[in-house]
């Protein structure tokens, strides 16, 4: 499965919302800064749709606001 995933970093709380269009909009608590936004964001996909964050991949888009996230559910 591919998620187009918009992530807004340095916000209140952590936050995964899905939009009625299909995509998800992230808001990720961690600075866009070292990967901490990326890792924060595999974790909340990962808890959002219950499988391990082993399974969850970003494929196009680290240094980018607008990502695609795989996530593999085998």
């Amino acid at each position: 499965m591919i998620l187009q995933v918009k992530v807004k970093p340095n916000a209140k709380k952590s936050a995964l919302e899905k939009q009625p269009d299909g995509t998800w909009i992230a808001f990720i608590k961690a600075p866009p800064v070292d990967g901490k936004a990326n890792a924060e964001l595999i974790r909340l996909v990962a808890d959002e749709l219950d499988v391990p964050k082993s399974s969850v991949s970003i494929r196009t888009g680290a240094g980018s606001k607008l990502k695609l996230v795989e996530v593999d559910q085998d």
